[in-house]
């Protein structure tokens, strides 16, 4: 099992920049994709950003496509999500969501793929 700590949530303005970091512990990191999905208040979870278990592989909702990105650095066992150029309609709790990796499977866009997830951190841009 992997146990999953987000942080870096804020208030920032429309336009600015902040980086989540995804803390995982337990064992195996590598054998865990991750994800990044975001819920606003009303609205559904919804899929922003995926990376495989080595970071060669990465997707990102139309969205968030050019203005964020994921990585991950195993060796320290973390997600991050950098987030540039954020507009108010980013506002929401951000979650990282962690996939096994068994039989190969790599990151998904369905939030009922991902087994674990964290407690969420809240982002709010203002306008």
């Amino acid at each position: 099992q992997v146990q999953l700590v987000e942080s870096g949530g804020g208030l920032v303005q429309a336009g600015g920049s902040l980086r989540l970091s995804c803390a995982a512990s337990g064992r195996f990191f590598t054998s865990y994709a991750l994800g990044w999905f975001r819920q606003a208040p009303g609205k559904e979870r919804e899929f922003v950003a995926g990376i495989n278990w080595s970071g060669g592989s990465t997707g990102y909702a139309d969205s968030v496509k050019g203005r964020f990105t994921i990585s991950r650095d195993n060796a320290k066992n973390t997600g991050n999500l950098q987030m540039n150029s954020l507009k108010a309609e980013d506002t929401a709790v951000y979650y990282c969501a962690a996939r096994t990796t068994l039989y190969g499977a790599t990151w998904s866009s369905n939030p009922n793929q991902y087994a674990y997830w964290g407690q969420g951190t809240q982002v709010t841009v203002s306008s």
